[in-house]
């Protein structure tokens, strides 16, 4: 693997880490919100990452050492399986016949933890590149 393969890999890294973001930011936007049954009642979201190598694997192509094959990469974006959250509002205009709401599974303290996760995980391949442009021109400099 070259110097210059690290900048595909810290890209790939930096876009899983962006969905990652995004999928946290859509959960806590819904933390709060309600629905009249369990079905209609938001769902976390997570998304489920997979190396390169494994997914290039499972779709039979194996092409050597390429970059791709040492990246991660997002397989799909799952719904949270944890149940929804259920309280007996009767004068609440969402409540049911029984007098249940029905509000998301979303934990937003789990959700902060993910985010600042995943924010640090991006700063990690950002300082990555940046270490890796200045080992380049460190590089370039030597032959001067």
């Amino acid at each position: 693997m070259s110097l210059g393969n690290v900048f595909d890999i810290a890209a790939m890294g930096m876009s899983v880490q962006t969905i990652r973001l995004n999928t946290t930011a859509s959960n806590m936007a819904n933390a709060e919100t309600s629905a009249s049954s369990e079905a209609e009642a938001y769902k976390a979201l997570r998304p489920v990452f997979v190396s390169s190598s494994e997914k290039n694997a499972a779709n039979g192509s194996l092409n050597g050492s390429s970059p791709a094959d040492f990246g991660v990469m997002v397989r799909e974006i799952v719904e949270s399986q944890a149940p929804v959250n259920k309280a007996y509002e009767p004068n609440n205009p969402q409540a049911n016949e029984e007098g249940y709401v029905f509000y998301s599974n979303v934990n937003s303290i789990e959700e902060m933890a993910d985010m600042i996760s995943a924010s640090r995980s991006f700063q990690m391949n950002v300082e990555m590149m940046n270490t890796t442009k200045s080992m380049m021109q460190r590089l370039l400099s030597m032959g001067q």
